[in-house]
């Protein structure tokens, strides 16, 4: 018997077992060899068994695919950075320019010098001042209109499309009302400011004016603030500060102009209303409905019910907002012209018009001329013409830069530069603006001729003199400074955005489009201020000594939070942790091979990793992480069970679920690089069969359900059905909480959908998450799949693949949705799968031949089709990826299209048969994609008969022999094809098409090269040239798009050479073999069943007593078969027989027993079970479901069946009698040593009831009816000769009608107008030389085809262009830049932790070191003659026990850390964080990190003192369970592990493993069969 665990303890560790810092929840090391069937402890290894293997270095696609990337997206977002910095302030200062410019030629009788020398009929030696005529003024003012109206028509555009294309609501009256109010003020004060204002003040204080545009934001704003907002005071006093400065930019210049004594000084104080009127264009952007003021409140629910009704309301308000300043040009122009009508003269100022230029005389002094009347007059005036373009330019330019400043500002917002690429430019486009037209007007001033590029004729209106000097002292700088300052203040929310990543423009901006006039303040103005997410993560305690905030965040317990158990009303409120990312990853499993789970298992390890550091940033660093997600992982194992070899009668787990089991550790070492052994699953028995759970090292769950197909229906679709319903059903909407936090959970709660092959990184998740979080009416978002494996067949795939989602998959997110998101790596949303028809029609059986094939062959498919059919939207992100192991050999590849084929083809023409429902529910679903998708069905029916003319052409071209002669070598191949498909069985079908698809590969190279010959000859104006040229290099320009995926192309070569076997015999092969309904993959021999043993057992009797009964022996022995026989029987060589008194022959006595007995148990057991029901002991004593089992060892002493069993069986047999089983209490399985020694535990009897009714009404095992299953293959038999002679049918016609019209193409064809050749004939007779033109010839149905692919081409090629800006948008907006992150000067330890924590902490929780287990010069192989082998392996014998949970490596590093140690750079006093460097944190950050250790620290011994002092210890549920931490962490024989502290110093004693169950009540009953 070994020494108690107390006395093991070594003498040193008893100080860091119980400091209290690494208490936690559920501290147990994951990598306890506890069950290898010896009681020794892990510690105690044996001097001669101390040689190790070091972990395998990590080799998935998915992790070197992402370093490859890692360093590229950096520097390209470096460059993003300043590029979108430098086209938004380059653009907006353009466009503020050109505005101003354009106001300036407004000015009545404009005079300004210009350069004669640019002037060919003006001297050079004199100055002369140009005068602009009125048709100046009326061009530019017609400019200036179009200029505004372009966006304001953009916006009516946008809104009319969506309220035609998608779905709208109409507003309230008051509501339009009021938006037509605010938008007209602000078009008239628009019309104020550009006709009447800025024509009247010189280009500099006219730059400064556009500062003053925000009263009413400002007023909005502060009328707005909430007493709830932090340092309110302080913002009201800024807000008080801020709209003084604007108002005293309405009164500065007409006070100053009236001072003056200027005639026109009147215009001046238009400014005040020109002003505060165009401010009210933002309005909306300011007002909030929680203000104290009941207008601003009513404000705010407009601005609330605008979310719905904006694109309503724009679609006629855009329209009106063109009206009017149409009128406010007219009029103001009016004022401004000698003649009203001269505005309309539109055509006349747009020709060259003449323009007086008069002559400058030299002055003396007393102003006066010398007078020489008779050499030239006092007025010398001349005309020079007017550029007719220039107008229509400087109008295209405006237009560009302004778009170009809106597109690139909000692209910045969606990637997340807006401080430095938004902010800061739109903060510097005055500023700079101001800058550059002070020099412009300086230089002008100096020398007319200084400035070339615009014409002679066209300035700024600028003052002469000192301008810079003017603008300092005159022109009120200062004041200036004060209304930028305002401004700034008033727009300070653009510096702080709190939006996701890539949010949708409603989010970003108030109002569909921009104001091109005001583009710096407009885009500042109407960025929406309160654009921060739903989920609220500050307001999360992820202390785990918090029960109350530990139930209402974690997805398991939410049961807890009932709203019948509280008479509180704040129950039925949205928590802020019911907006959490939950995750649930849904994997199923059949037969995969060991490389296929341990990618699939290092996946949900990284998985696990990333969510762990996640959760411990928030937790110990209190940081806010946005991007935090619950996670856990359901693996669904289809026909888990087999007949044990040992006893028939009983099932065990078959070979796949103990590849599994013995995978886990594998990939856990390959992710954590260092040795580990995940603890053993705990078993759970279940009425569908069984369940395993394992406790990961990030503290994530993994649970494998083991499915018994004869209990439960198994099968892909069947799977899916039971975790929809489990974790969405009986985990969500069987829990008593409100309907609204059912509702707002559903809609974060998302499927992981998993094959169980998969392989990917956390970030790929992360991108479909932005996609759920961008739009909450996206249902499904898959990944880019990306093939894995070897050989010829996979080749072909990856350029398949590649193509399918460079442009078909792409033009599907661009133009429609995407029609089939995968099920091997797609992200669902709970609230989609949960609508109507979606789920519960999931569940229909098939019942009709159409079922089967489109229902259970692609079930993916036909789930996205439910989704679209109900309204929501399925997107790809080209950015996420994941690769899948493909077939390898042509006869899986040929079954798995099979099912494919069929399938994909039903789906389409089921939406396309129901697309007017499916457009009228769906708003991304329109006519146009409707018709997109038509043709490519089209192309996919015709296409086999496409191949096969092309066939033929090649065949004339390649072979020079004549269409009939080609079209016979073809056709015969493919009706011999067609006939062993119809006779063969599908084993030799497959060999055939492989000897033919051979055979055609070698036809296809001769073939490529007679084409090229034939192109040769006919040029590349030909169609074919131009179609394969234009094809090649869609496919090359599309491969340099994605240069991550370039190797995809290469085995184009490949693809090409079995366009034959691809495109016609595997259709052929698929719709001929349509009532096929077999999976066709992964079929391995496995065990059968009982039952199926049984079945086949008869059935060989049967087969044996019928062969007997047959022939002429079985004629003279028939009567032998009789079950009769006769007391006396008389016979002559069984030729007859005579019987006398007849009677039943007697049955074998040992059949009568056994069938007694069976009889006898059944009836027993019913028994039981009722007197169980009932309240009434049992007469025969059974085990409680409450406990172990218990069997006695030798030594008498008491162990769990499960834990330390090391005796044998036959011991077991000796000593025990046979064992009742039940398969809720004692299944036979449980005991499998292959599962290895976990704990066994019991699920809770509200679920055991939830998975007996889940199978009654929807997952009972099919029961094979002969008669039924002959029904539904000749209903398969018959749908599948319709569908094929329909396809056959539509094919031959396409082909005849094609082959005929090429047959008659000198009768009827078309001329090709490119290619045209010249034939030279030479009459050597008359030496005359003819020259003929030949034009290449072509059938109208070929030319109709040609066009017809050429335009789907080209749909897919632009779809893919700007598919891919939004993929490069989506990789930037995710991608950290470590460098931008360094601490600054004015920068704190803290925000550089902030901005870090995550990565931090993934440092900090590394498994890998934490236990020294590894030495650089072992793990890196270090120089042979440096390498300290020995001294390795003793101090591997020696080590401690290993840390095996993340959380705990954590803090044994956190609270390691000294702030001493940080500053003085000795890191030897906190041996455990070894090489600082290696983490990549400096002296600064180890101290910020200190501080922080100290703040953590603090904080739990005061909770430690409140604990003990101000209320009584209480028991917690914790995340995972909290059970035997004593026997995890001291095993017997084992020391203590320095990182775990007892939880009852702190909470008491801890609860036991039914009392801390996360599914059951307080009252609840486990379940008792």
């Amino acid at each position: 018997m070994p020494p108690p665990a107390q006395m093991q303890m070594p003498m040193g560790t008893v100080g860091e077992a119980s400091d209290p810092e690494f208490s936690d929840d559920e501290n147990a090391p994951l990598n306890q060899d506890i069950y290898g069937g010896s009681r020794r402890s892990v510690q105690e290894t044996k001097a001669w068994d101390v040689f190790r293997t070091l972990p395998p270095s990590t080799s998935s696609l998915s992790e070197d695919s992402q370093k490859f990337l890692e360093f590229t997206i950096k520097c390209l977002k470096v460059f993003t950075y300043l590029l979108t910095f430098g086209v938004v302030l380059a653009s907006g200062v353009i466009t503020k320019g050109l505005v101003l410019l354009m106001t300036s030629q407004l000015k009545s009788s404009k005079r300004l010098p210009i350069c004669s020398k640019r002037l060919g009929q003006l001297s050079n030696e004199k100055d002369y001042i140009a005068t602009l005529p009125e048709e100046e003024n009326v061009v530019w003012a017609w400019m200036l209109f179009l200029c505004f109206i372009v966006p304001e028509l953009g916006s009516w555009f946008r809104s009319t499309r969506m309220c035609v294309f998608k779905s709208w609501r109409k507003p309230l009256a008051g509501d339009m009302f009021w938006v037509m109010v605010f938008e007209t003020l602000h078009t008239v004060g628009m019309g104020l400011l550009i006709f009447l204002v800025l024509p009247d003040l010189d280009v500099i204080k006219g730059a400064m004016l556009t500062n003053c545009v925000a009263f009413i934001p400002g007023l909005f704003g502060l009328l707005s603030r909430t007493r709830k907002e932090s340092h309110v005071a302080l913002k009201v006093l800024m807000d008080l500060l801020a709209l003084g400065c604007q108002l005293t930019g309405l009164v500065v210049w007409p006070i100053v102009e009236a001072g003056k004594g200027n005639p026109d000084s009147w215009r001046m104080w238009i400014i005040p209303p020109a002003v505060l009127l165009t401010s009210f264009g933002w309005w909306e952007n300011y007002v909030d409905r929680h203000s104290r003021f009941s207008i601003i409140k009513y404000y705010g629910g407009i601005k609330e019910r605008l979310w719905k009704t904006r694109y309503f309301c724009y679609m006629f308000v855009s329209l009106w907002k063109c009206l009017v300043f149409f009128t406010m040009m007219i009029v103001s122009m009016g004022t401004r012209l000698t003649e009203f009508s001269t505005v309309f003269e539109l055509s006349k100022a747009l020709s060259a018009h003449g323009i007086n230029v008069t002559e400058v005389r030299e002055t003396l002094p007393g102003h006066t001329v010398p007078d020489f009347p008779t050499v030239a007059p006092l007025e010398h005036t001349q005309i020079i013409y007017s550029s007719e373009g220039t107008p229509l330019y400087v109008f295209l330019l405006q237009v560009l830069t302004s778009w170009l400043c809106y597109i690139f500002g909000k692209f910045a917002c969606k990637i997340c530069i807006q401080g430095f690429s938004f902010a800061f430019p739109i903060n510097l486009t005055i500023p700079v603006s101001i800058s550059l037209l002070i020099t412009a007007c300086g230089l002008r001033y100096d020398n007319a001729c200084s400035i070339d590029f615009i014409p002679a004729y066209l300035f700024w209106e600028c003052k002469n003199g000192d301008i810079l000097n003017d603008f300092l002292n005159k022109d009120f700088a200062w004041v200036w400074l004060f209304w930028l300052l305002s401004q700034t203040w008033i727009t300070l929310h653009i510096w702080t955005p709190k939006c996701e990543r890539l949010a949708s423009s409603e989010k970003l901006f108030v109002t569909p489009m921009y104001n091109s006039l005001l583009i710096d303040q407009s885009l500042a103005l109407n960025r929406r201020r309160d654009d921060e997410g739903d989920v609220k993560t500050e307001d999360l305690n992820l202390n785990p000594d918090d029960h109350e905030n530990e139930v209402s965040q974690y997805y398991e317990t939410i049961s807890i939070h009932t709203d019948s158990s509280s008479n509180n009303n704040t129950t039925g409120k949205i928590k802020s942790s019911d907006h959490i990312t939950r995750i649930f990853a849904t994997a199923t499993m059949w037969h995969e091979t060991e490389e296929e789970m341990m990618e699939m298992l290092k996946s949900i390890l990284r998985m696990d990793e990333d969510q762990s550091a996640r959760r411990v940033a928030q937790k110990y660093l209190k940081i806010v992480d946005l991007d935090y997600y619950e996670f856990e992982t359901h693996i669904f194992f289809d026909d888990a069970f087999e007949i044990s070899d040992d006893n028939e009668d009983e099932n065990v787990v078959n070979q796949f679920v103990k590849l599994l089991v013995n995978s886990m550790d594998d990939a856990a070492t390959h992710v954590h690089q260092t040795n580990i052994r995940i603890r053993p699953p705990k078993k759970f028995p279940a009425p569908y069969g069984g369940r395993l759970v394992w406790t990961l090292p990030g503290k994530t769950k993994i649970i494998a359900h083991l499915k018994d197909k004869s209990k439960i229906r198994h099968k892909k679709r069947w799977s899916q059905v039971m975790y929809m319903y489990y974790l969405l059903g009986f985990k969500l909407m069987d829990q008593p909480i409100s309907v609204d936090r059912k509702e707002v959970i559903a809609e974060n709660t998302f499927l992981l959908t998993l094959d169980g092959d998969i392989d990917f990184m956390p970030n790929a998740v992360a991108l479909l998450v932005d996609l759920m979080k961008k739009n909450t009416n996206l249902g499904a978002a898959c990944g880019r799949i990306h093939p894995v494996g070897s050989g010829l067949m996979v080749w072909y795939q990856m350029f398949e693949y590649a193509i399918g989602h460079w442009l078909q998959k792409a033009t599907e997110h661009m133009i429609g949705c995407v029609l089939c998101s995968p099920g091997c790596f797609s992200l669902f949303r709970g609230k989609a799968l949960m609508d109507d028809n979606v789920m519960a029609r999931y569940t229909l059986k098939s019942s009709q031949a159409r079922h089967y094939v489109q229902y259970d062959q692609g079930e993916d498919r036909w789930l996205c089709t439910l989704l679209l059919q109900r309204g929501y939207r399925v997107e790809y992100s080209a950015a996420s990826d994941a690769y899948t192991h493909a077939p390898e050999g042509f006869s899986e590849f040929y079954n798995q299209r099979r099912r494919w084929v069929p399938s994909t083809i039903a789906n389409i023409m089921d939406l396309l048969q129901a697309y007017k429902k499916t457009i009228e529910v769906n708003d991304n679903i329109s006519l146009p994609y409707i018709a997109y998708q038509t043709m490519l069905m089209a192309g996919t029916i015709l296409g086999p008969g496409t191949i096969f003319l092309m066939l033929v052409g090649a065949f004339v071209a390649a072979f020079h022999i004549g269409n009939w002669v080609s079209f016979k070598y073809n056709i015969y191949p493919i009706l011999l094809f067609m006939v062993s498909c119809f006779l063969l069985k599908s084993s030799f079908q497959i060999i055939v098409a492989q000897i033919m698809s051979a055979a055609y590969a070698l036809i296809m190279m001769a073939v490529i090269v007679g084409t090229t010959l034939q192109l040769g000859m006919d040029g590349v104006g030909s169609p074919s040239a131009i179609f394969l040229i234009a094809l090649s290099g869609s496919f090359f320009i599309a491969a340099c798009m994605h240069p991550q995926e370039f190797k995809c192309i290469i085995p184009g070569l490949l693809y090409l050479l079995s366009i034959p076997s691809m495109y016609l015999l595997l259709i052929i092969y698929s719709l001929i073999n349509l009532n096929n309904v077999s999976w066709g993959t992964r079929e391995v021999a496995t065990k059968k069943t009982k039952k199926e043993l049984e079945a086949e057992r008869k059935a060989a009797e049967e087969a044996k007593k019928a062969k007997k009964r047959e022939g002429l022996l079985g004629f003279l022995t028939r009567d032998q078969m009789s079950d009769d026989e006769g007391s006396i029987e008389f016979s002559l060589a069984g030729l007859f027989k005579i019987m006398f008194c007849v009677h039943p022959k007697s049955n074998d006595q040992r059949e009568q027993l056994t069938s007694i007995a069976d009889s006898l148990e059944i009836l027993n057991k019913r028994c039981e079970a009722i007197e169980t029901h009932m309240g009434i002991a049992p007469s025969q004593r059974r085990r409680s479901t409450l406990q172990h089992r218990v069997s006695l060892r030798g030594d008498g002493t008491g162990q769990s069946v499960g834990e330390n069993d090391d005796y044998s069986d036959s011991e077991s047999e000796v000593s025990a009698p046979k064992e009742e089983r039940d398969d809720l209490v004692n299944p036979y399985w449980i005991e499998d040593k292959a599962l290895k020694r976990g704990e066994v535990d019991y699920m809770p009897g509200a679920e055991v009831q939830f998975f007996k009714d889940l199978i009654e009404k929807y997952l009972y095992p099919l029961i094979k009816n002969p008669q039924e299953q002959r029904k539904i293959e000749i209903d398969l038999k018959e749908l599948r000769n319709k569908s094929f002679f329909g396809f056959f049918m539509l094919n031959a016609l396409f082909v005849l009608i094609v082959f005929l019209l090429q047959l008659n193409k000198d009768e009827l064809h078309i001329d090709w107008p490119l290619g045209i050749r010249e034939n030279i004939t030479i009459i050597p007779e008359t030496q005359e030389v003819l020259i003929s033109q030949e034009h290449l010839q072509l059938e109208p149905i070929g030319l109709v085809f040609v066009f017809f692919f050429a335009l789907i081409l080209v749909i897919q090629f632009i779809a893919m262009l700007f598919h891919r800006f939004g993929t490069i948008s989506h990789i930037l907006s995710s991608t950290e830049l470590t460098c931008c992150n360094k601490k600054a000067e004015d920068a704190t330890e803290d925000a550089f932790i902030q901005r870090n924590a995550v990565d931090i902490v993934r440092q900090l929780q590394r498994l890998k070191g934490i236990d020294g287990d590894y030495d650089n010069d072992s793990v890196h192989g270090g120089q042979l003659g440096r390498r300290k082998t020995i001294h390795n392996l003793e101090r591997h014998r020696q080590r401690k026990q290993p840390i095996g949970t993340l959380d705990v490596a954590f803090k044994k590093r956190f609270f390691s850390i000294s702030a001493e140690a940080g500053e003085n750079n000795m890191t030897n006093e906190t041996p455990v964080l070894g090489d600082m460097r290696r983490l990549s944190m400096r002296q600064e950050t180890i101290k910020a990190l200190a501080e922080r250790r100290e703040t953590v620290a603090k904080e739990r011994r005061l909770s430690k003192m409140q604990t003990l002092g101000a209320r009584k210890p209480r028991n917690r549920t914790s995340i995972a369970s909290d059970a035997d931490h004593h026997r995890v962490f001291t095993p017997n024989g084992g020391s203590v592990n320095h990182a775990y502290e007892s939880d009852t110093e702190h909470y008491g004693a801890p609860p036991s493993v039914r009392g801390g169950n996360r599914y059951r009540n307080t009252d609840e009953v486990i379940y008792t069969p």
